[in-house]
C-alpha cells in the first residue's frame, strides 16, 4: 500500500506517460471501434433513458481498471459501471488508498448518438484529495492532462482559463432541470438574468476542459458523481480556475456537498454564480 503523497508524486514523474497511453488503448481497443457502429443490443439503460450504458463503456472501463491497477500496485478503481453494479465500491473514494476515478464514456448519450463530443475521464486521487487528471476526446484526439501544481496541459500545451470578456454575458454550461430536485430548479432558474447566458450542457468533461481552455466561463451542476468532476476540477483548477458550492466551499470528491455547484475560469467568476444561486435569505 502507498501511504505518502510524495511516493504518489514520484509515480506520477516517472509514469504519467503511461496512463496516458492506457487511456488511449482502451479508446482505440474497446470505443473508437463501437463508434457509429452500436447494434440495438449494445446499448442499454441504467436509470432511465437519459442515463445510458453501452458495451463501449464497459469494456472500456474493464480494460482501464486492470491497467491502471497493475500500473499504481495497492491502488483501487472507482469506475461509474462497477458502481453502478455495486454502489459499495464507491466508498473507497473515502478510503485510505490511492484511488483511479474512472469515466470510461463521459456523454454517452453523444456516444450513441454518433456525434464527437464525448471522452475519457481518468483522475487520480488519494484521501480525498486530486492529484492527477486525464480528459481524452478520442475521436478529436485530443489529451488534456493536469497534475497539481503543475499545471494543465492540452497536447502538451499549457492552458491558462484567465478572466472572462468584460462586458459579455457569462456564458454558463448547466444541469437539465429534468433531473434535478425542486429546490435546485428554483437555484437554477436564478441564472437566467441580465448579464448570463445558460446553455444545456453536454459531456461535462469537455465542459470542464472548455473552461480551462478559456471558451466557457462556468459550469452549474446539480449532481456529484465523482467520475464525471474529478479530472474536469483539477484540470480548471490547474488552469487557474475554481469551484465552490451554494455554501461557499470548495467542492470535495468524497460527497456530502451543497448542490448545485459551479466551476468557473477564475475565483470572481465562480463567487459571482455561486451568489445566484444561493437560496434567498
Amino acid at each position: 500500500m502507498i501511504e505518502e503523497t510524495e511516493t504518489i508524486d514520484g509515480f506520477l514523474a516517472r509514469r504519467s506517460a503511461d496512463v496516458e497511453e492506457a487511456v488511449r488503448e482502451a479508446a482505440a481497443q474497446e470505443i473508437l471501434p463501437r463508434f457509429r457502429r452500436l447494434a440495438a443490443h449494445e446499448v442499454d439503460q441504467k436509470s432511465g433513458p437519459h442515463d445510458l450504458v453501452t458495451d463501449a463503456d464497459r469494456l472500456a472501463e474493464a480494460y482501464l481498471t486492470e491497467a491502471l491497477g497493475a500500473l499504481l500496485p495497492g491502488s483501487v478503481v472507482v469506475g461509474e459501471e462497477a458502481v453502478h453494479a455495486d454502489p459499495v465500491t464507491y466508498e473507497a473514494l473515502q478510503g485510505d488508498a490511492p484511488v483511479w476515478i474512472v469515466d470510461p464514456v463521459d456523454g454517452t448519450r453523444q456516444f450513441v448518438r454518433g456525434e464527437d463530443g464525448f471522452c475519457t475521464l481518468v483522475a487520480l486521487a488519494h484521501r480525498g484529495v486530486l492529484l492527477a487528471s486525464w480528459t481524452y476526446a478520442p475521436v478529436r484526439d485530443q489529451l488534456a492532462v493536469a497534475l497539481r501544481g503543475r499545471g494543465a496541459f492540452l497536447d502538451g500545451e499549457r492552458l491558462l482559463a484567465g478572466p472572462p470578456t468584460p462586458g459579455r454575458d457569462l456564458a454558463v454550461a448547466t444541469s437539465h432541470p429534468d433531473y434535478t430536485t425542486d429546490g435546485q430548479k428554483q437555484a437554477l432558474r436564478a441564472l437566467w438574468t441580465e448579464g448570463v447566458a445558460p446553455r444545456p450542457c453536454g459531456s461535462a468533461g469537455l465542459e470542464y476542459l472548455a473552461i480551462a481552455r478559456g471558451e466557457l466561463d462556468a459550469t452549474v451542476f446539480s449532481w456529484e458523481a465523482a467520475w464525471d468532476h474529478a479530472a474536469g476540477l483539477l484540470l480548471v483548477e490547474e488552469a487557474g480556475g475554481a469551484h465552490l458550492t451554494v455554501d461557499g466551499e470548495p467542492f470535495r470528491i468524497t460527497g456530502g456537498n451543497a448542490l448545485p455547484f459551479t466551476t468557473a475560469r477564475d475565483t470572481a467568476t465562480a463567487h459571482r454564480v455561486a451568489e445566484l444561486l444561493r437560496p434567498a435569505g
